[in-house]
């Protein structure tokens, strides 16, 4: 059982990002709706701005010497977006004590902020010479020391 000071600080430093993105007509289908596999660029989009917000982007962790491969991704499709609607990317840091990056996302629809979406992206780090780190790197035990102060 969770002590409640462990709770606590699982919520006070939940790191979330949200920004919004307008859809775009390349990425709808012949139904005008936006087609399934544009989800995953949407998670994208929510990463790239988690990362600046967090100083944890591709860059960023490139510097370092090290990639992030996407190993895992599940989508959860729940309602649908058409060409002209812009939706909102909520993407939140899950903590883990792995040598890996994992974000939930919580797609909303910005007209009437519908839920339209939610999934979780799993991303292990690599060197630069394609080799899988199963330590966690320093400068990501530095960056979670500032970002969740644990």
């Amino acid at each position: 059982m969770e002590t409640l000071a462990k709770i606590e600080k699982t919520l006070v430093h939940k790191l979330t990002n949200r920004t919004e993105v307008p859809v775009r007509f390349s990425e709808i289908d012949a139904l005008g709706i936006v087609w399934h596999g544009h989800y995953l660029k949407f998670f994208e989009d929510g990463r790239e701005a988690f990362g600046q917000q967090y100083e944890l982007g591709y860059l960023d962790v490139y510097k370092h010497k090290f990639a992030l491969p996407l190993i895992r991704l599940n989508v959860d499709f729940k309602k649908i977006v058409k060409y002209g609607d812009s939706v909102i990317i909520e993407t939140t840091y899950v903590d883990s004590p792995a040598a890996k990056v994992v974000f939930k996302y919580k797609i909303f629809r910005l007209s009437d902020n519908e839920l339209v979406a939610t999934g979780e992206t799993t991303q292990v780090f690599m060197t630069l010479k394609h080799e899988l780190y199963i330590s966690m790197p320093v400068f990501f035990e530095e960056w979670k020391k500032r970002n969740l102060g644990i």
